[in-house]
C-alpha cells in the first residue's frame, strides 16, 4: 500500500525557489534541498523528481505567482500608474532590505541556465511574455481611462517597463543605492504620463 504524502507540495515549491533563488541551480545540492525543504531524500525525489525537476517545477511556481499578482493589481486597479508604481514598489522591497540581495529569479536563472538548457530558456521567456503582456494590459487600460499617455504604442511601453524592472532587479543584486532605484522610477512614470 503506498504510503500519504504528509505534506503541502505548494509549501515545498515555495521553499524550493527560495532555495535555489538564493543560491542559484548549480549551488543548490541534494543535501541542501533536503535540509531546507524538510523531506527525507525518498520523498523529495519520490514526488518531484530529480534536481532539476524540482527547479523547473520552482521556476514555474515563481512565474506563476509573480504573473497572477500583477493581473491581479491591474484587473483590480482605477487608477492605471498608480499600480504601476505598486508594481515597481513591490519589486524594491521583496530585495532592497534583505540580507542577502536576491535579484530576480528568472533573471538569475535565466543567466546561469538559459544558455545551455533550452527548457529553461523557455520559461524564462514565457514569463517574460506574460510580464509583457500584463502591462500592456495595464497600458491599454490607462490609456482608454486618460490616465497615461497615448503617445507611444502600448506593448511599446510595455517593453520598456519590463525591461526597466529587470534594470532594478540586477541594480538591487548589486546593492545599488535606493535613491537612485527610486529616481529610475520616476523618470518610468513620468513617461507614462
Amino acid at each position: 500500500m503506498a504510503r500519504t504524502k504528509n505534506f503541502n507540495q505548494e509549501e515545498i515549491l515555495d521553499k524550493a525557489v527560495e532555495l535555489f533563488w538564493i543560491n542559484g541551480y548549480n549551488a543548490t545540492s541534494a543535501n541542501d534541498l533536503v535540509e531546507n525543504l524538510g523531506l527525507s531524500r525518498s520523498s523529495l525525489y519520490d514526488t518531484f523528481g530529480d534536481k532539476r525537476t524540482l527547479f523547473v517545477k520552482s521556476l514555474q511556481r515563481y512565474r506563476s505567482k509573480i504573473v497572477n499578482n500583477m493581473l491581479f493589481l491591474v484587473e483590480h486597479s482605477t487608477d492605471i500608474k498608480k499600480t504601476i508604481e505598486e508594481v515597481f514598489k513591490l519589486v524594491i522591497e521583496q530585495d532592497i532590505h534583505s540580507k542577502i540581495s536576491k535579484g530576480c529569479f528568472m533573471v538569475n536563472s535565466a543567466i546561469e541556465l538559459s544558455a545551455c538548457d533550452e527548457e529553461i530558456a523557455l520559461i524564462v521567456m514565457a514569463n517574460q511574455t506574460d510580464i509583457v503582456s500584463t502591462f500592456e494590459i495595464a497600458i491599454l487600460k490607462g490609456q482608454n481611462l486618460g490616465q497615461i499617455t497615448t503617445n507611444f504604442n502600448a506593448n511599446h511601453l510595455a517593453n520598456f517597463l519590463y525591461n526597466s524592472i529587470s534594470g532594478i532587479r540586477v541594480a538591487i543584486k548589486y546593492n545599488q543605492n535606493l535613491d537612485a532605484i527610486n529616481d529610475i522610477v520616476k523618470i518610468n512614470l513620468a513617461i507614462l504620463s
